[in-house]
Formats: structure tokens, sequence, C-alpha cells
């Protein structure tokens, strides 16, 4: 099984970080935010990789953020993508390193980073990211740390599709979170995935499974937002839902190798 969708931050900073997100999103952790953390609750829920994403919030973080990540190559159950800030003022420069780095692709947080998603900014990033041949994952809908405006609507990624038409592009929280009346509106059927970040504990099963299918099931990408989301309690809800089991295994795992052109070794306790 792969999560793609978790985050974990340096061990000095992992508490202070986790406790001022917990407040500001109102949202309690399941793990410590640690690296060692996540293999344990990897573990746990028999996952066999979690894909780390990496938010830079400041353009000057970009060299201390990508050699944390660099220490998470696959091994051990954890595979970090990059992470880039809108800001920056050489964005091919730095997505060339990070392609250089073997890293599979970036992160984007348009809440976090106050940019809209279909903010030419954000629009050159993605352009040159699938022209190097990087995923895309960005964080879609509502963020309860920022109440006031939501940076990534369904309307503004389909302004940003219909312009940059990016190759990999995955849509966390099945599209956009706590939009989904309007994902079922206006995103069903764009060339994206959908990952299923923090929406088991938010979405009716019903309308989980609806989108699910029609935007088809080779286009979701099972994912906790650990420590957001509890691993284990989501890989036991997925598979309570009345999906296939060729249908579940594509969710776990086969669409995530597929989209990351690897094989993620099974790991067995």
């Amino acid at each position: 099984m792969i999560d793609f969708h978790t985050h974990i931050f340096p061990d000095r900073i992992a508490k202070s970080t986790r406790d001022i997100l917990k407040v500001k999103c109102e949202t309690e952790p399941k793990t410590d935010a640690t690296a060692e953390g996540l293999r344990a609750s990897s573990r746990e829920a028999g996952i066999d990789c979690s894909i780390i994403l990496p938010v830079v919030t400041k353009p000057k973080q970009f060299d201390s953020i990508t050699r944390f990540a660099m220490q998470f190559r696959g091994e051990d159950r954890l595979l970090s993508f990059g992470g880039i800030h809108p800001q920056t003022e050489d964005y091919k420069k730095e997505l060339k390193y990070l392609k250089d780095q073997g890293f599979k692709g970036i992160k984007l947080h348009p809440d976090y980073q106050q940019e809209f998603i279909d903010d030419i900014k954000y629009k050159r990033i993605i352009s040159y990211a699938s022209e190097l041949g990087l995923i895309v994952s960005t964080h879609a809908g509502y963020d309860p740390g920022y109440k006031e405006v939501t940076h990534c609507t369904p309307q503004r990624i389909i302004n940003m599709i219909e312009d940059v038409r990016p190759d990999r592009l995955i849509l966390a929280h099945m599209g956009s979170f706590l939009m989904w009346d309007e994902v079922e509106r206006e995103l069903i059927g764009i060339p994206a995935w959908f990952d299923t970040g923090v929406v088991f504990d938010y979405i009716e099963d019903e309308q989980f499974m609806r989108i699910a299918r029609k935007q088809g099931i080779d286009r979701i990408l099972f994912a906790t937002d650990s420590p957001w989301g509890d691993q284990k309690s989501f890989v036991e809800h997925m598979n309570r839902l009345p999906f296939t089991e060729e249908e579940k295994q594509m969710i776990f795992h086969s669409n995530a190798e597929k989209l990351l052109d690897i094989k993620i070794p099974v790991h067995r306790e």
C-alpha cells in the first residue's frame, strides 16, 4: 500500500510546528510529525511507502527543505517530493535542481503560499514541472488554517488547466476539500488525479464512491494527509467500502506506482 500524501518535519522543530498547526487548523495530529513517527504509523497500518509532501512557505526555505527531503529516497517506507514557492526568483533553476536530484514531483499549497492556483506564477511552475516530467501535487479546496479565502477552488483549477494542461497533476482531498458538490459539477473528467487525503473524516461514503467512479478509479490515489489523518483507520475505512478487490488494489497502490513509474517493495513484518 502507498500513502500518497503525508507530512513530517525535522526532529528539532516537529513538536513546535505540529502544535502551531494543531491550533491553527483546529485538528488533532495522529503522529508526532517526525520521520520515525510516520514510519511507526506506516508499519502499524501495513503501508509500504508514505509519500512526503513538503510545503515551502517562504522562498528562502527552498534550500533547507530540499536538504531535509533528500534524506527520504524511498528506502525504509518514506519517499519525499520536493517543494517550491511561487515567489521564487528562479523557478526554472529550482525545478531543474529537484529533477536532477531525482525527486519524482513537487508539492504546492496555494493557501499556505498565499497565491491563487491560476496565478501566472503557479502556471509557469506547473508548466515547466510538466516539461521536466515532474508530478505536481497541490492542495485543493478549503483549508481550516485559512478560513478567509480559498486559493484553489474548482473554478480556479479549471482556469489553470485550460492554460497549462499539466501532464501529471494531483488534486488533494478528492479534488477540493469540503467542496465536493462543486467537484462533481465542475471537475469530474478533468485530466488529473484525486487523492483521498483526510477526506474519510468528512465526506459521505456515497459521495466519495460516486466521485471516484465518475472520475475513474485509475485516477484515485490512496492518501491520508498524516499526521492529520490516521493511517490505520484510513486503511480500514477504505477496506470497508464496497469497491471490488481490483478497484481497491488500484487505489491502494497500482495507480501510484504507474504515476511514480517505480515498483514499491512490499514490507512483510
